[in-house]
């Protein structure tokens, strides 16, 4: 029975490096310094997450409902992932807050949230 692989060391969370892949088919073995994919960096939360993200298109209303989070969860969440796959989300800037009551009003206007679930938002904030 084959493991999904690892991307960081148990031990001291250091990235792991493949050094040898052998063929379970005809035998062949290989020996080298592989890498490993990206996304084999990220944890199983991340992998799940990113999972549903890419099911759901990136609709954060539909991830929101699947995973029965809040906005702002799918948000940070998703900053998570795009960090441990090593790219930069840059730092948050002062009127972050705005910026997110904006997107919550664009999407009460559009019809993705109930002025309920407007409201629940915008007093997270």
């Amino acid at each position: 029975m084959a493991h999904e692989i690892i991307g960081k060391c148990p031990v001291c969370n250091q990235e792991l490096e493949v050094t040898r892949m052998d063929c379970q088919f005809c035998g062949t073995s290989i020996q080298g310094n592989f890498e490993i994919c990206k996304f084999c960096k990220l944890d199983s939360e991340q992998k799940e997450f990113i999972e549903v993200f890419i099911k759901c298109r990136g609709n954060i209303k539909e991830v929101e409902r699947e995973l029965s989070i809040s906005y702002p969860t799918v948000r940070s969440r998703l900053d998570h992932a795009i960090k441990a796959l090593g790219y930069d989300v840059g730092a948050a800037p002062d009127d972050d807050k705005a910026q997110k009551r904006k997107e919550i009003l664009d999407m009460l206007n559009s019809g993705e949230l109930s002025s309920k679930e407007a409201v629940k938002l915008l007093k997270d904030l």
